[in-house]
C-alpha cells in the first residue's frame, strides 16, 4: 500500500502528502499517484528548466542546508515533463529491525532509534561515482510520519529501487529544545546513523582542501562477500602466549622512509607490506590504535591553541561500526577501506598474528557544550546517548576528559556497543578489544560507579564475543581507578598500570622497590590471584602510546610538550623517568651507552614477566618524540615509524629486542597458566626489608631441568653475586648480559664457563640458562 510522505531535494523539490494510508487505489489511480509523487526529478541548479505548468506551482522559500542559507523550491504538483530525468522510487513504512540500513525484499530499509524525537527526516544523496568528496550537494528528503513510520522509539522507512551502493544518507531530527532537560535537538544538522556500517567523508588523510568535508553514512550491497580463503583460520593464540605490539596503522608506514608507494603509505595495505618486520621482531598480536571512523581535522574547526594539529591517534570516534575510510589505499573511500581492512586481517592471520582493536566507547567526537560538534548521537538523542547532570541544567558529565561521556549502561546504548563489537568479530574477524578508559563502562547513567555494570557483564558473557580477548584500561578521568579490581567475570584482562609504575621505579634505581618489582614480574598475584583469574589477566607494559617512548623514558626527566600548544599543561607529570644524567639528546658516549643498557633492562624484565607483555611500536629501534609525552596531534616524524633508524639499529638494538621476544616464546617458564608456587620459583634474597637494596635475583624452575636464572642490578655499582648450583647434569650458560655490546649482550645458544659467582654491572641484568 502507498503511504503519505514528505520528500524534498535541497535546492530542488518538496512534496506534500499524496494519499491517505487507508485509500483504496485502482491500478490507474496508483499509477497516477506514482507519477505525481513517487517519481521525483533531480532538478539541479545547473540548468534543467521546469515546464510553464510546473513553474506556476512552485514556491520559493529559504532553507538551511549544511549550515548555509539556500533557496528551496517547493513543488506542489507534479510536472510530467520532469519524469524523464528522475530515478523512480517507491516507499513503504518499513520495519524497525535491524537498525541501520539493510536490504530487504522490497528495497532498502532504514531504521533509527530516537526516544525523544518529535520529527525525523531521512536525507539521501546519490552522487556520481568519483564525486563522493562533494557532500554539499542537494539531498532528497523523506519526512517520516510518526503514525506510520515509528514502532516504539524506532523510526523506519523502506525505499524501493534505490541503488544497492553509492548512496549517502543521514537524518535531520527535531525534538524538545530544553537544554536543562538534556536535549540538544537541531534539525539543521544532517546526522550520521549510529548503525551506519560505512561512513564517507574526505578521501585522503589530512587533505587540507577538504578540511570541512561532511560525513555521511553509506552502504554497499553490491560487493560480493569477502573471500577469506579455503585454508583460512583464526590464529586462536592462548592468552598466556601473547606478545602484543601496540601500533598506529597510519604512523607505521606513513613516513617516506617506509619506501612504499605513496598511495599505500599510512594504510591498511601498507601494514600488510610490513608484516615481515613484525615476524622478524617476534610479536604475535597487534593492538591497533583506533580504526573506527574519526575526523583528523577536529582540532581545526575553530581558532584554538591546538588548531595547528592533526589527530593522528584517532581517539575521537564518529561511528562505532565503520572502519577509518582514509586508511584505505589510493583514496579508496569507505567501501575500499572495508575490503582492505579485511585483507589486512587475513594477511596478519595468515602470518599467525592476532588483531586486537583499541576501541573508544567512553566518549565520541561531539565535544562539550561550549564548543559542540554535532555529527550524530548528540542530535539524535543527547539525553539517551550521553550522561547528563539533570541537577545542573542538563550539563554533560565528563569522566573522559574529552567533554562528553557515553552513557554506556543505558539499555539502548549498551546494545549499540554490543552490536558494534559483534560486527567487528563477525564481519572483520578481529580477535579482541582493548577498551579505552574502561572504567567509564562501569558507571551508571548518572555517572556513579556500579559494582556489577551490565555492559561489562554482557561483554564477558556474550556468545559471539566468547572467543575474544577483552582488555580493560581500568581507569578514567573521573578518578575511578580499578587496576586489580575491574569487574571481570573471570574473563577481562587489564592494562596493569601498577606494573608500569613499579618497573619504571625499580629499574631507574628508586629505593624500596625491590619487593614490588618481584611481585610484578611474578604475575601481580596481589592484584589478580582472585576467583578464577590468571596471570595473563595482567597485560604488562612499561610503555604505551600515551606517555614517553622507551628511549624518552631514559632520556628525559620532564615532559616537553610545548609543540602541542597548551603551554605544557597537557600530558602526565608522573612519568617515573630518568634521563641518565642529561636532559634530552646528547653525544656523551657514556650517557648514550647507559640509556641503551636501561632500555634493554626494561625490555628483558617485560619479556620474562608472567602475564601478557605489550610493547610500543618503534621501541624496537629506540624511537624518540623528544620528550613529548602526549603526541596525539602530530602527523609527523614525531609519531611516524622511522624505517631508516630501524635499519641503522638492526644489528644491535633491534637484534636484542627481537631475540628476547623469540626467547620468551620458546620457554614456557615465562608463560605459566597459573600463579607461581614455591616449586616454580626460588628467590635468592634475604634482604627484602632493606629499602636501599636494589638488586634482585631469582630462578624460574623448569620441570625438565632447563632452569632460568635472572638477576637485575639497579645499583650504580657492581654487585658480585653467588650463582646457585645448576640442576643435576646441567651447567649454566650466559644468554643475556645487558652490559655487554652486541652481539655479546644476547647469545641464543649461551656462553659456557659460568662459575660460582658473577659480577653484575651497574644498571644491568643477566639471564642464565641451565643446559
Amino acid at each position: 500500500m502507498l503511504h503519505s510522505y514528505f520528500i524534498s531535494k535541497s535546492n530542488c523539490t518538496k512534496f506534500p502528502p499524496i494519499a491517505s494510508p487507508n485509500a483504496t487505489l485502482s491500478s490507474s489511480g496508483a499509477s497516477s499517484l506514482l507519477q505525481m509523487g513517487l517519481k521525483w526529478s533531480r532538478i539541479a541548479s545547473s540548468g534543467r528548466r521546469l515546464s510553464s505548468k510546473a513553474r506556476s506551482h512552485v514556491k520559493n522559500r529559504t532553507a538551511n542546508v549544511y549550515g548555509r542559507q539556500s533557496r528551496e523550491r517547493v513543488l506542489e504538483e507534479e510536472a510530467p515533463e520532469m519524469a524523464e530525468a528522475t530515478p523512480s522510487f517507491k516507499i513503504f513504512p518499513g520495519q524497525a529491525f535491524p537498525l541501520g540500513a539493510s536490504e530487504v525484499d522490497n528495497g532498502i530499509n532504514f531504521a533509527i532509534f530516537s526516544q525523544h524525537a518529535t520529527a525525523v527526516t531521512l536525507c539521501l544523496s546519490l552522487p556520481q561515482r568519483g564525486e563522493l568528496d562533494k557532500l554539499d550537494g542537494g539531498m532528497v528528503e523523506f519526512s517520516l510520519d510518526p503514525h506510520l513510520n515509528k514502532t516504539g522509539d524506532i523510526w523506519h522507512i523502506c525505499i524501493e529501487d534505490l541503488p544497492r551502493s553509492n548512496v549517502l544518507y543521514g537524518y535531520r531530527i527535531d525534538g524538545p529544545k530544553n537544554w536543562d532537560e538534556g536535549h540538544r535537538f537541531d534539525s539543521n544538522n544532517v546526522l550520521i546513523d549510529p548503525y551506519a556500517k560505512l561512513v564517507e567523508g574526505r578521501r585522503t588523510f589530512g587533505d587540507p582542501k577538504h578540511k570541512l568535508s561532511k560525513f555521511l553514512g553509506t552502504y554497499d550491497f553490491d560487493s560480493l562477500p569477502f573471500d577469506w580463503g579455503d585454508d583460512y583460520k583464526l590464529p586462536n593464540i592462548p592468552e598466556r602466549d601473547l606478545v602484543i605490539y601496540e601500533m598506529n596503522v597510519r604512523a607505521f608506514t606513513a613516513d617516506e622512509s617506509s619506501c612504499l608507494d605513496q598511495n599505500i603509505r599510512g594504510t591498511y595495505a601498507g601494514l600488510i607490506e610490513k608484516i615481515p618486520h613484525l615476524l622478524q621482531l617476534g610479536i604475535n598480536a597487534v593492538e591497533l590504535l583506533p580504526v573506527f571512523e574519526f575526523d583528523e581535522f577536529e582540532f581545526q574547526r575553530r581558532p584554538n591553541p591546538r588548531d595547528h594539529m592533526i589527530n593522528t591517534w584517532g581517539y575521537s570516534t564518529i561511528n562505532f561500526f565503520a572502519p577509518m575510510s582514509r586508511y584505505a589505499s589510493g583514496g579508496g573511500g569507505a567501501v575500499g577501506a572495508s575490503r582492505e581492512f579485511k585483507e589486512m586481517v587475513k594477511a596478519l592471520h595468515g602470518a599467525g598474528i592476532e588483531v586486537i582493536l583499541d576501541v573508544v566507547y567512553n566518549h565520541t567526537n561531539e565535544a562539550d557544550d561550549k564548543h559542540p560538534y554535532t555529527t550524530s548521537f548528540r542530535g539524535i538523542d543527547n539525553k539517551v546517548y550521553y550522561m547528563v547532570d539533570l541537577n545542573n541544567k542538563g550539563q554533560l558529565l565528563n569522566f573522559s576528559g574529552c567533554g562528553n561521556t557515553f552513557n554506556c549502561n543505558h539499555p539502548v546504548v549498551m546494545e549499540l556497543i554490543l552490536d558494534s563489537l559483534r560486527h567487528w568479530v563477525v564481519e572483520y574477524h578481529v580477535d579482541g578489544f582493548r577498551f579505552d578508559l574502561a572504567s567509564v563502562l562501569c558507571r551508571g547513567t548518572d555517572g556513579s560507579p556500579l559494582g556489577a555494570p551490565p555492559l561489562v557483564r554482557a561483554i564477558a558473557r556474550d556468545a559471539t564475543l566468547s572467543g575474544c580477548k577483552i582488555i580493560a584500561e581500568p581507569w578514567d578521568c573521573g578518578g575511578l581507578y580499578l587496576v586489580g579490581s575491574f569487574p571481570n567475570w573471570d574473563r577481562w584482562g587489564e592494562w596493569n598500570g601498577k606494573y608500569r609504575d613499579d618497573l619504571r621505579r625499580f629499574i631507574k634505581g628508586d629505593a624500596g622497590m625491590k619487593g614490588a618489582f618481584a611481585t610484578r614480574v611474578s604475575g601481580s598475584a596481589d592484584l589478580y590471584c582472585k576467583n578464577k583469574r590468571k596471570p595473563y589477566h595482567s597485560v604488562n607494559f612499561v610503555i604505551a602510546h600515551d606517555g614517553f617512548t622507551l628511549r624518552d623514558l631514559v632520556s628525559y626527566n620532564f615532559k616537553h610538550n610545548e609543540a602541542n600548544g597548551e603551554g605544557g599543561n597537557d600530558g602526565s607529570n608522573d612519568n617515573f623517568s630518568w634521563n641518565c644524567g642529561f636532559e634530552g639528546e646528547t653525544d656523551n658516549a657514556g650517557i648514550v651507552a647507559l640509556r641503551f643498557r636501561q632500555m634493554k633492562n626494561f625490555h628483558l624484565a617485560l619479556m620474562i614477566s608472567q602475564g601478557i607483555p605489550m610493547m610500543l611500536m618503534g621501541d624496537e629501534y629506540g624511537h624518540t618524540r623528544y620528550g613529548n609525552n602526549n603526541s596525539y596531534g602530530h602527523d609527523t616524524a614525531l609519531n611516524n615509524f622511522q624505517w631508516q633508524q630501524l635499519t641503522a639499529r638492526k644489528s644491535d638494538h633491534f637484534r636484542f629486542f627481537s631475540e628476547v621476544i623469540h626467547y620468551r616464546q620458546k620457554h614456557q617458564v615465562f608463560c605459566h597458566e597459573n600463579f607461581l608456587t614455591k616449586s616454580d620459583v626460588t628467590w635468592h634474597e634475604d634482604n627484602w626489608d632493606n629499602p636501599e637494596s636494589k638488586f634482585l635475583a631469582f630462578t624460574l624452575h623448569d620441570k625438565n631441568g632447563g632452569d632460568i636464572y635472572l638477576a637485575f642490578n639497579a645499583h650504580d655499582f657492581f654487585v658480585k653475586v653467588s650463582i646457585p648450583p645448576a640442576p643435576p647434569a646441567r651447567h649454566w650458560f650466559r644468554v643475556v648480559d645487558t652490559n655487554l655490546g652486541s652481539p655479546d649482550d644476547f647469545v641464543v645458544e649461551g656462553v659456557p664457563g659460568i662459575g660460582g659467582t658473577y659480577n653484575v654491572a651497574p644498571y644491568s641484568s643477566i639471564l642464565l640458562e641451565a643446559k
